[in-house]
């Protein structure tokens, strides 16, 4: 642990203060930071102005990164019909109805995506209470129930992410990998902020984007310019 904090103290000492950076220039000092022994995450953390209390307020969607986030992401699908067949050719890990809802209920959740398509909610709808609280429940508003179950699952597996604000106004997101060449990382993270940008809630006064910062998974935080 000892050995941890030096590391850790040593690559903050490379960060300028809190001075917000150029995208470019805080992807440059994390991907100096590339000393682990495995491929590390990169995650953005934007701060907002909103209330996360009033709903109106409330900021989440979803973005099909232009580089993907370097992970293949698990996806599974409820679906019948002609919808299996097209969920199966866009490449669904696994597709079902009351079977699937039943290894679920009974605690099977390895995947990171769960898409249904509508006529199948009254199957997946008793499933909340397992998958609500692990952010994989299917919501027209994410876009993950939807009659365009291939479409979507092509979106995931290209690299889209789903993100909504924390109780602290918060919005969390992968954004690639740090072996990622430093100006796919920098089009991640500039496609994510202006993405996040854009849902600015019309009843938001004062400042919206109150800060941004990059970090890696073993790494300090690098504050970025809006």
């Amino acid at each position: 642990m000892a050995k941890q904090t030096k590391r850790m103290k040593t690559m903050a000492a490379k960060v300028p203060g809190k001075t917000p950076l150029a995208v470019e220039q805080a992807v440059a000092i994390l991907k100096g930071f590339n000393t682990a022994k495995f491929d590390q995450t990169v995650e953005i953390a934007i701060r907002l102005g909103v209330d996360p209390k009033q709903a109106d307020q409330i900021v989440r969607g979803s973005i099909v990164l232009p580089n993907g986030i370097g992970k293949t992401l698990r996806v599974i699908v409820f679906a019948k019909g002609d919808k299996v067949d097209e969920a199966r050719e866009a490449g669904a890990d696994e597709i079902g109805g009351p079977e699937l809802a039943e290894k679920i209920k009974g605690g099977w959740t390895d995947f990171d995506v769960c898409i249904a398509a509508p006529d199948m909610m009254g199957v997946v709808g008793p499933l909340g209470k397992v998958l609500g609280p692990r952010g994989l429940m299917p919501s027209p508003r994410a876009g993950t129930v939807t009659p365009e179950v291939g479409k979507t699952i092509r979106e995931y597996k290209a690299g889209k992410v789903e993100f909504r604000n924390d109780a602290g106004g918060i919005v969390h997101a992968v954004v690639g990998k740090l072996s990622f060449e430093e100006q796919k990382l920098v089009e991640n993270v500039r496609a994510f902020i202006g993405h996040v940008l854009s849902l600015k809630p019309s009843t938001v006064r004062g400042q919206y984007v109150k800060s941004i910062a990059l970090s890696a998974t073993m790494s300090p935080s690098v504050r970025v310019a809006a």
